[in-house]
């Protein structure tokens, strides 16, 4: 069950990534290896490490303590998992500590696992590729702040350039700064000065990545009654999050409104690396990034050609595999409305195929609960390869797949996430694939004999006459509404 850095057999079994951290262990069990792993299990514990290394120079006794107990347990239940690949890696703490070697030889002992200790360079790398995997097109400098080190590596068209590591975790600052503001500013600020290519991030985006960020990313939320608590590419422009940065150093010894409890010690000096690299490398906005380094230890294994793979259609259409009705036929769906989408762009025309795979991701539910439990799922799907608006996009699109003309206001998430243009084009899709499925009751090889086109100023369907029994009432009524909502009139042609 031990990990390796092999290339992996894609769908051979479950895997898992033990990452001992500066500030915690974590265990994350993935459904397979794949282009999109789905997590299903995935078990945090707090030990703190990295706290006191700044002064001693070792990892403490009942850190450690506490660290073997809980990994143990995680090891034991990887095997109860049935997890084939087990990948056990060491970060900051524990590459810098005097007996982090120690460390781990007991751990591999005990728990009769090999144990990775993981390089700075090693660790951003894994980081960036993780966020790489996660946010196709990344472009900027991904930035991974754990307990006890922060990464930067330039990402862009898939690739990784320049890096650094510095021990500039909140664990490792506290320790150093002995609550001295100043003090851990000028040690932050000594550090990015030495990265001359930190200065291309202005203008750009800097992606990121650790627990501290994403729980400031979470207390944003809250504080903006953002619609949507989905941490993943969660975009927030730079003079909007300096603004609120202020607030985590104000509400410091309060807490924040929802960032756990057990961040609020390290969310200022979280927050304060956040300024610092504001201040000094200027980058346009900050993308919070689910996917990290145990998610780039998947993606480091998979072949160059799984990697170009699209993550948000892999997912899609394990979904339509297994949570539709029959045989998937989203592709065929996809093509046959295809002459409706004549000016798509390429995101809009990938989105509308994701739709097209997951139309029928509600077909088991209550008939009354069917629109909104897709819409719902949809929109909070633990998938990646999607931005906010794009998950509202198809959220709203099966609703009115399976519910027709939304009445009433268009849910809040789609209206506070989508222009009005996306808008009505999510309404098209939707009555478009309601359509579909209604001519092919769900099945494979139907709609592809008929045909969709425009010609005067109406919408024609076309069907071969041998066919003419799909055109039911029910058929007619949502292909009137289709047409309509295009603002044409509607025609049935036979051939």
């Amino acid at each position: 069950m031990a990990g390796s850095k092999r290339k992996a057999k894609i769908g051979a079994g479950r895997v898992g990534v033990i990452d001992i951290g500066s500030n915690s262990i974590r265990l994350v069990v993935y459904d397979r290896q794949s282009r999109a792993p789905m997590q299903i299990f995935n078990e945090k514990v707090l030990c703190g490490l990295g706290r006191g290394l700044e002064r001693t120079g070792r990892l403490q006794i009942e850190s450690m303590a506490i660290a073997q107990t809980n990994l143990l347990r995680f090891v034991a239940v990887a095997r109860a998992m049935k997890v084939t690949d087990l990948d056990v890696v060491a970060t900051a703490a524990v590459r810098d500590a005097a007996n982090g070697r120690d460390f781990v030889a007991e751990i591999e002992r005990r728990c009769r696992v090999k144990v990775r200790i993981l390089s700075g360079g090693a660790e951003a790398r894994l980081s960036a590729l993780g966020v790489i995997s996660a946010i196709p097109g990344a472009t900027g400098v991904m930035g991974d702040l754990g307990g006890g080190s922060l990464e930067l590596v330039e990402i862009g068209q898939a690739r990784i350039g320049r890096h650094a590591t510095m021990p500039l975790g909140p664990l490792r600052l506290a320790d150093l700064a002995a609550g001295d503001r100043n003090r851990a500013r000028l040690a932050i600020d000594r550090h990015l000065k030495r990265l001359t290519w930190l200065k291309l991030l202005k203008g750009r985006t800097l992606y990121a990545v650790g627990g501290s960020w994403r729980s400031i990313a979470r207390a944003h939320m809250v504080a903006v009654d953002y619609p949507l608590h989905v941490i993943h590419n969660y975009r927030i422009e730079r003079d909007e999050l300096a603004r609120f940065l202020v607030a985590v150093e104000r509400r410091r010894r309060r807490g924040l409104p929802g960032a756990s409890r057990r961040r609020a010690e390290s969310l200022p000096l979280a927050a304060l690396v956040l300024q610092r690299i504001f201040k000094l490398a200027r980058p346009k906005r900050v993308v919070f990034s689910a996917f990290g380094l145990r998610e780039g230890c998947l993606y480091d294994r998979l072949a160059a050609r799984r990697r170009a793979d699209d993550p948000l259609i892999e997912v899609c259409t394990t979904i339509a595999r297994h949570a539709g009705r029959f045989s998937p036929h989203g592709d065929e769906l996809a093509t046959w409305m295809a002459p409706l989408f004549r000016d798509e762009d390429g995101e809009t025309r990938r989105l509308r195929r994701a739709a097209s795979l997951i139309g029928d991701i509600a077909w088991d539910e209550h008939p009354d609960y069917r629109a909104e439990h897709a819409y719902m799922r949809i929109l909070r799907l633990p998938v990646v390869g999607i931005d906010h608006p794009g998950r509202a996009f198809l959220a709203l699109a099966v609703r009115v797949r399976y519910e027709g003309i939304v009445e009433g206001p268009v849910p809040v998430e789609a209206r506070a996430l989508l222009t009005l243009r996306a808008i009505r084009r999510a309404v098209v899709l939707g009555l478009a694939l309601r359509l579909g499925h209604t001519l092919s009751g769900g099945t494979a090889k139907l709609v592809e004999r008929t045909r969709l086109s425009f010609a005067d100023g109406a919408l024609v369907l076309t069907v071969p006459r041998a066919h003419l029994a799909l055109i039911a009432d029910v058929v007619r009524r949502r292909f009137e509404a289709l047409a309509a909502a295009l603002g044409k009139t509607a025609r049935i042609a036979t051939v």
